[in-house]
């Protein structure tokens, strides 16, 4: 094979551009089980994108016959749409393999097979994989890579969403997933952007980061376990530096070393590999897009850090791989930390002009804003608005939680909340359920539904921008009550739950499924009458409490910012 030169690489890189889809990004977070309060290890995932398929899918188990072969899709999660592998934003997948609701009239065309195995396991699946029966979970980001690489049968065959999907299938450990994953990578080749994967288990959680190669075939690799204790956070940049392939805490592709060395991105006088220098351009689509996001959830978490928001550029060292939290983190910590603007730092974006009179703290992204997953870091850009972790185009967050105290069934919990996390409420679902509700497995962006939970929240969340700063404080204080709600009720499932398991556990399956959706639709029903009567109170911009009309205006600071002092106030030209 040709050897490609380092500034042909950027050719390469900057060609791609063209080709990849405007993805705007992902957050992801990985606690391990020291760093929590009930000694659960967390992985939390927001899907920053709605222009994808948000619905989220129960994949049954299932048994195979000997000689089957399991096919492998392309995904739109990495460059777009591939209309001709039938390749689309939605549905993300039409088969007739991965259960019933993957079913369709025109089944997507396989870039390839593997050889598939006599038993799979149930899962959770949305544009990336999800959790299985097993507690086996999965996060998810996009990087900028050197190599942005389209798919090519025979050659390159997997991204990170059928990885994830193969190993839910087939694993119930981390290492085991990371081992897997690593052998299909360089036997069947990957590709699309740079990809970070948080793996975790009941006992302790992974981060497995992935490079297309510049060799056409096989894929670059490596992760590395979040020490217990500790907590981990990626936001659309590589976040391992110095491979030690001596380290028990660190597992390598067979093909990094070589591939680097072969293409001038590493040699051995330069001293350790450096794998965010050695595969990437750095910080992508604009400064501190990333970096923002990781000094943001570390400060929440570790405020006696004292860490910088300013660094010297998108290699800096000046965020670890990971850090002690101040206090164990609980799930609605997490939750928590999802849900941030930037409030009460310099950043804050529900203040200043752009957040208008309400404190609106979304932004519209257009033609003069930087686009894609694997920007040029270097171009020249006007502008840019800060990246917060909650985004208004986010489509699906999750928390999953793996509880190794408990049985499989019971113990995963994947808290779902769909739309935006600001303005979502995160609802619990076993892993131990037989499906989900019809509810959350049917979403297309394209078509308003009052059948689809997605809609539900995403109405109530634009409906929030009319009047942002009371409307969200009716959604917060909504929200904390249902989720407060559903953690005191969990303690009664779970009790209840355990029982079942001991006494009849072939009955365990259908209990916490009815559970489950009996919860959900309570949720969502709630959510559309909650809609409806923000739509009265807030109506032709009044604050509607008790009687119709009640005149709320401006708020006076942002009233003299405007041309409101400088009115008609008296006769007479001015």
């Amino acid at each position: 094979m040709k050897k490609f030169t380092v500034s042909a690489v950027f050719v390469v890189f900057l060609l791609t551009l063209l080709t990849v889809s405007s993805a705007t990004g992902c957050t992801t977070m990985l606690i391990s089980k020291g760093a929590t309060e009930d000694g659960s290890v967390v992985v939390s995932h927001s899907d920053d994108n709605d222009l994808m398929d948000q619905r989220i899918i129960y994949v049954p188990a299932m048994d195979h016959e000997e000689g089957a072969v399991r096919s492998i899709y392309c995904s739109g999660a990495a460059m777009g749409e591939f209309p001709e592998y039938r390749c689309f934003l939605y549905p993300r997948m039409v088969t007739d393999d991965r259960g019933p609701a993957y079913m369709g009239e025109e089944p997507s065309i396989a870039l390839g097979t593997i050889p598939q195995v006599p038993h799979t396991y149930a899962y959770f699946d949305g544009n990336y994989g999800i959790m299985n029966e097993h507690q086996l979970m999965f996060g998810e980001c996009t990087d900028g890579a050197k190599i942005t690489a389209k798919p090519e049968p025979g050659k390159r065959i997997f991204y990170s969403s059928e990885l994830s999907r193969v190993a839910l299938e087939r694993c119930r450990t981390a290492r085991e997933a990371i081992a897997l994953m690593g052998s299909l990578i360089e036997e069947y080749g990957y590709y699309g952007t740079g990809e970070t994967l948080p793996v975790a288990d009941t006992e302790e959680g992974w981060i497995m980061e992935i490079a297309p190669s510049p060799e056409g075939t096989g894929g670059l690799w490596v992760a590395k376990r979040v020490p217990d204790g500790e907590m981990f956070v990626g936001a659309n940049e590589f976040r391992i530096r110095e491979v030690d392939r001596d380290d028990p805490d660190m597992m390598v592709g067979k093909e990094l070393f070589p591939v680097a060395k072969k293409h001038g991105w590493w040699k051995p006088s330069d001293g350790p590999l450096d794998w965010l220098r050695t595969v990437s351009l750095g910080e992508y689509n604009h400064p501190y897009y990333s970096l923002r996001r990781v000094w943001r959830a570390f400060s929440l978490a570790a405020p006696s850090l004292g860490l910088s928001p300013w660094v010297e550029d998108g290699y800096t060292k000046a965020y670890p791989f990971s850090i002690k939290p101040d206090e164990k983190l609980s799930v609605r910590d997490v939750m928590a930390i999802h849900r941030d603007r930037y409030e009460g730092t310099e950043f804050d974006l529900t203040k200043g002009v752009a957040a208008g009179p309400f404190g609106y703290p979304d932004r519209f992204y257009g033609p003069y804003d930087g686009k894609g997953d694997v920007g040029d870091p270097k171009r020249k850009l006007d502008g840019a608005w800060e990246r917060p972790i909650s985004v208004t185009y986010c489509g699906y967050a999750f928390v999953n939680q793996a509880r190794g105290w408990l049985p499989d069934p019971i113990g995963g919990i994947m808290w779902l909340g769909l739309d935006k996390p600001a303005d979502t409420v995160f609802m619990p679902f076993f892993v131990g359920v037989e499906s989900l509700p019809d509810s959350v497995a049917n979403c297309d962006t394209s078509l308003f539904s009052r059948d689809s939970a997605w809609w539900a929240f995403n109405f109530v969340s634009n409906w929030a921008g009319l009047r942002y700063d009371a409307i969200h404080g009716d959604i917060v204080s909504r929200r904390k009550a249902l989720e407060s709600g559903f953690l005191e009720k969990l303690k009664e499932i779970e009790k209840e739950a355990m029982e079942i398991n001991r006494k009849n556990p072939e009955e365990l399956a259908d209990f916490l499924t009815s559970f489950c959706d009996e919860n959900a639709g309570r949720t969502v029903d709630g959510w559309w009458d909650f809609s409806e009567e923000l739509i009265v109170k807030y109506d032709d911009g009044f604050i509607n409490v008790g009687q119709m009309g009640t005149q709320a205006g401006y708020p006076m600071e942002w009233l003299k910012t405007t041309s409101w002092p400088e009115g008609p106030t008296e006769y007479g030209k001015r």
